[in-house]
């Protein structure tokens, strides 16, 4: 009876060996599935939320896309042909993009363009005057009727974007904003172009902001004749 029992036991921890050791397989095969649809599944958002990509005028009217995309273009060749500045704000990642296409209108488009990233600046400004301030008082001594500020927010909701809108407007300046998420953000009212897409995760919106501004800046180097 012992000799059974042993012999049985060891059937059962093979059996156990070779069930877990297929189950091990098929689970890294079945994780394998589900990372490519993952990729796939995140392919096919982007696709769908450029595709759906809203613009609107200051007065709420809808725009196709590319008549967006042209009014824009045409409003930075304003800018540039009149030797005006163009402005871009943002904060995280969107501050990185303001500094990313800043440096590439300028080098490809000969575009004077300026963002507000001296740490001194913005710690002085946050310090004394509170950072829903910081774009908008260096924004309040440099900005000139006929300049463009580019303003960038995956939420559409953060106090200094909305200020400096706000105050730029009031300067006689060009403002186009990007914005994500709910479609009544307040910034998506503001600019006299709005492009919005309806991401629910700022990966989505900044992933969808940094293509639309490639595509605005493809198209000011592309009509620069590549200077």
């Amino acid at each position: 009876m012992g000799v059974f029992c042993f012999f049985r036991r060891k059937y059962l921890e093979i059996l156990f060996e070779i069930f877990f050791e297929k189950l091990t397989i098929l689970c890294k095969d079945i994780l394998k599935i589900m990372e490519k649809g993952k990729w796939v599944s995140q392919v096919q958002e982007l696709f769908e939320l450029l595709n759906s990509l809203s613009v609107r005028d200051k007065d709420g009217k809808e725009l196709e896309p590319e008549k967006g995309f042209q009014e824009w273009l045409v409003k930075t060749f304003e800018v540039r042909n009149s030797q005006k500045v163009v402005y871009l704000i943002g904060n995280g990642a969107s501050a990185s993009m303001a500094s990313h296409f800043s440096a590439d209108l300028a080098k490809n488009a000969h575009i004077h363009t300026q963002v507000f990233s001296d740490l001194s600046l913005i710690t002085a400004i946050s310090n004394d005057l509170g950072y829903e301030h910081v774009f908008e008082e260096p924004l309040r001594r440099r900005g000139m009727a006929g300049d463009m500020l580019v303003a960038i927010s995956s939420s559409g909701n953060s106090k200094n974007i909305l200020g400096a809108v706000k105050l730029a407007d009031s300067l006689g300046m060009e403002s186009v904003t990007l914005s994500g998420m709910s479609f009544d953000n307040p910034l998506r009212k503001l600019g006299k172009l709005n492009f919005h897409v309806s991401g629910k995760t700022y990966g989505a919106v900044e992933t969808c902001h940094s293509a639309i501004l490639h595509h605005w800046m493809d198209l000011v180097a592309e009509s620069s004749g590549g200077k």
